[in-house]
């Protein structure tokens, strides 16, 4: 069966690039400080990243010492940029599904995926390669988009007051683990929702500890500065979570 390739649509490709030009993105001001601050010391690990993208993430972690990176992408158009604007000898990037990545030879200290575990649909099978690939003791680091909001398949999100004002979020169907087609930049974009205890459970059926989940939510000081991500206490954007391989 073909994997979703959503990023190779001109539109949708167009779209997200322009999004994350922004400087003011929920992924600069929640995803990637997140993510940094769980990450460990990156001095001599060999990572890979799943669904890295345009391969910014790739380079900051050779900037911060890893031996090596390889990056794997289902997008050529991702890549092509990655290739161009963030090359290194110490990076390697792959064209492939994440879920081919059985495919890679060797052996990895640390394995991180930003954003992209909504849009894998055999996500055991993903764990249990990620777990193949790593040494003993390593870490395996993803975010992804809160189950949520992987559960929202249609209709509006909140409930409003007769002002306009968002007075909760509508929640439906979180417990059907099901494909959604979704609109964003373009209509059909496939995401898969899985429950928290899904995601928990395959983490540790398949071997690893689960040492941290963060759902990042902004403080004071970024509240006064941008007031429409109030909304992130009816609903976080993001899920994190930090497992070891035992």
């Amino acid at each position: 069966m073909a994997k979703q390739n959503i990023f190779d649509n001109e539109v949708f490709f167009d779209g997200y690039k322009k999004l994350r030009e922004r400087e003011v993105n929920a992924n600069n001001l929640f995803e990637l400080p997140t993510l940094h601050a769980l990450l460990p010391d990156l001095k001599g690990k060999k990572i890979l990243d799943l669904g890295c993208g345009f391969g910014e993430h790739c380079i900051e972690y050779i900037n911060a010492g890893a031996e090596s990176v390889v990056g794997v992408d289902i997008s050529e158009k991702m890549l092509d940029i990655a290739r161009k604007e963030n090359s290194d000898p110490k990076i390697t990037y792959l064209h492939m599904p994440m879920e081919d990545i059985g495919q890679i030879e060797g052996k990895f200290d640390l394995v991180i995926s930003s954003l992209a575990f909504h849009y894998v649909e055999d996500f055991a099978g993903v764990v249990g390669n990620v777990y193949r690939l790593m040494n003993d003791d390593g870490i395996f680091l993803f975010s992804q988009e809160h189950p949520f909001s992987t559960c929202h398949s249609g209709g509006d999100r909140w409930t409003r007051d007769e002002n306009g004002r968002k007075i909760h979020l509508n929640l439906m169907y979180y417990g059907r683990e099901v494909e959604t087609d979704n609109t964003w930049f373009v209509d059909n974009v496939k995401r898969y929702h899985r429950m928290f205890s899904t995601i928990v459970n395959t983490l540790a059926d398949t071997g690893f500890v689960i040492e941290k989940m963060v759902e990042p939510l902004p403080d004071d000081e970024l509240l006064a500065k941008y007031p429409e991500y109030y909304d992130l206490f009816f609903k976080p954007d993001f899920l994190f979570v930090r497992s070891r391989k035992k």
